[in-house]
């Protein structure tokens, strides 16, 4: 999952042909004229119109910059400390994906980059991509069934294995966000001259669909093989140390260093500023670009997004909606907003690396009970959304089929306190109220609480926490992280308790293999539970999608009374552009607004 301006996230639907809905859209008045308005987003929360809301036909040339709210330091999104909203979003106008995540959440087959895709077998599972005869990278390469072995060599967990514990700077191996799906597969192989691709499966796979792509791009094999020193069209024979090679580097370099498949190229970077792309010449796709620039601009603090916006210095914002933001927006003449929840979920994280919370389930399940969601969000997101409401699953969001609500019935996020001190009594913890200690008389705490710079909400949300463990006698610091640090910490396990949003994809099987299996790419915090584990794993390799939901609901169960992540609130996304530009639209997924940027262009 990605995480908005987090951490991201493998997933999908469970079937193919699973109809999602937003929930929850909104946009202010006005006609787009004198005053803010959303005459071209109003209708996106409509029944049909998430994919086609703020279209129009575009005529050539103009500028349109965009805010990126995070700087990029690892360029290797697939890898786990690249793996953010941000450098998603800036990778996925240069790089192919084989399926691409939609505003209404199903998820659209790329032509550009595969003519088709199909599963021709069940057993053993095997699919067939046709790769597209003109597809090629800009260099004058074709894109071909070597680029998809090279995928999966370095995300299937075994033929590239992770860093050893002893290189802290994980630089001898590939850390692969998530191996979900890939560790299932046998063999990937081409024919045709590399323009058909045939995988075989060693273990069924439900959510197929998100492999080679889903927001995590393909890139070029043959980059890879000069980097390390091998023939191009060799990554089938590659060693471990000659994929770590292409692994890390792309993760340390821009796409402006190598060639690429877009229907733009990146021209420039400029760290912690900007990312300036131009319509790429050697493009093949169906879809030219008809802007003459596209630039993404690095805005870290979100109180700048709506000045810059007023002052013409961007032109689109995607800021986590505030209650002063919104206000703000109103009054720019000539803007389009709308605010809607996606996949998007806002949530408290533990880390059970710590000695006394990983110890202590009582204590864990006495500090969620003590925070109060509903005093969260009416302080935070309801003021601005009132149609918010506690979330109840760690698998799947409201409107996905096979969602259901296992948090609400145990408390927690209810702000119970005589039920939360019960917890602590019963487990025979000490000064309860005043200092708390554990039954052997060990301090608890003090702990921290971590947000990124620069959100308001989070930082409220880390006070309201901050109070509601102050009743438990439980001390909390509240400690800033730098904008663009969050997976730094993560992965680094640098954290007691934190708070961000998962930024899922339609997928909801392949996320929690990634988020709550042992080991998990996604899985920050260390939990583990072997129960988990099994039900996650068996519904990964289920094709029926209500067995597979209700395994995963078995599975949240667990997770629930274990009591390792608490669960929020869907995260509210807000997207406001001027209204001469069209074909920008919310996309609450994974890959964000961008995804189809060659579509993006001035009003004709």
């Amino acid at each position: 999952m990605r995480a908005p301006s987090t951490a991201l996230t493998r997933g999908l639907t469970l079937a193919a042909g699973l109809t999602l809905v937003l929930a929850a859209c909104s946009s202010g008045g006005g006609d787009g004229g004198e005053k803010g308005g959303s005459q071209g987003l109003s209708s996106c929360g409509a029944q049909g119109k998430a994919t086609t809301c703020n279209s129009g036909a575009t005529k050539s040339g103009g500028s349109f910059t965009y805010v990126l709210e995070k700087n990029i330091q690892q360029w290797n999104v697939q890898d786990a400390n690249g793996n953010t909203f941000e450098n998603a979003e800036a990778v996925g106008v240069v790089l192919p994906t084989v399926y691409v995540p939609q505003p209404d959440f199903t998820v659209k087959l790329n032509t550009d980059l595969v003519t088709s895709a199909t599963m021709t077998r069940t057993s053993p599972q095997t699919l067939v991509y046709k790769i597209n005869p003109k597809a090629s990278w800009n260099d004058g390469t074709a894109i071909t069934a070597d680029d998809f072995v090279y995928y999966w060599r370095t995300n299937n967990g075994k033929d590239c294995p992770l860093p050893p514990a002893s290189d802290t700077s994980q630089t001898k191996g590939c850390l692969p966000q998530s191996t979900a799906g890939y560790d299932r597969i046998k063999s990937v192989t081409g024919s045709d001259g590399g323009k058909t691709v045939t995988v075989v499966m060693a273990k069924p796979f439900s959510d197929w669909k998100s492999l080679f792509g889903a927001a995590y791009p393909l890139y070029p094999a043959h980059v890879a093989e000069k980097v390390a020193g091998v023939k191009a069209g060799t990554a089938a024979t590659m060693s471990a140390a000659q994929l770590a090679k292409g692994w890390q580097y792309f993760g340390k370099t821009p796409p402006t260093k190598y060639t690429t498949a877009g229907p733009y190229k990146m021209q420039d970077w400029t760290d912690n500023d900007h990312a300036t792309f131009v319509p790429d010449p050697k493009w093949w796709g169906e879809r030219k670009p008809s802007l003459d620039r596209l630039v993404f601009k690095v805005i870290t603090d979100a109180t700048q997004e709506p000045i810059a916006l007023r002052n013409n210095e961007v032109q689109g914002i995607y800021p986590q909606p505030e209650v002063d933001l919104v206000k703000q927006l109103k009054d720019i003449p000539k803007v389009t907003y709308t605010i809607s929840s996606g996949l998007n979920w806002e949530h408290f994280d533990l880390n059970l690396h710590d000695p006394v919370l990983g110890k202590y389930k009582p204590l864990r399940q006495a500090m969620f009970t003590a925070i109060s969601v509903k005093d969260i969000m009416a302080k935070t997101v309801g003021q601005f959304d009132p149609k918010v409401k506690q979330l109840g699953s760690h698998m799947q969001v409201p409107g996905q089929a096979g969602y259901e609500d296992t948090v609400t019935g145990s408390g927690q996020g209810s702000g119970d306190l005589t039920k939360a001190k019960k917890y602590l009594s019963d487990a025979r913890f000490t000064g309860i109220g005043s200092a708390l200690k554990t039954p052997d008389g060990k301090a608890v705490g003090p702990f921290n609480c971590r947000y990124t710079t620069g959100n308001q909400i989070r930082q409220s949300e880390c006070q309201i926490l901050q109070s509601s463990m102050a009743s438990l006698g439980i001390k909390v610091d509240i400690k800033p992280i730098g904008a663009a640090d969050l997976g730094t910490v993560l992965q680094g396990h640098q954290f007691d308790i934190i708070v961000f949003a998962w930024v899922a994809s339609p997928f909801p099987t392949s996320n929690a293999q990634q988020n709550w299996v042992t080991g998990g790419g996604g899985n920050y915090g260390g939990y583990s539970n072997k129960r988990v584990d099994k039900l996650i794993t068996e519904a990964v390799g289920v094709t029926d999608s209500a067995k597979a939901a209700s395994l995963l609901n078995q599975a949240d169960k667990i997770m629930v009374d274990d009591a390792y992540v608490l669960p929020l609130y869907q995260k509210p996304t807000l997207l406001a552009v001027q209204t001469r530009f069209v074909n920008m639209r919310d996309n609450a997924t994974n890959v964000g607004p961008p995804y189809n940027t060659a579509e993006w262009g001035l009003k004709k």
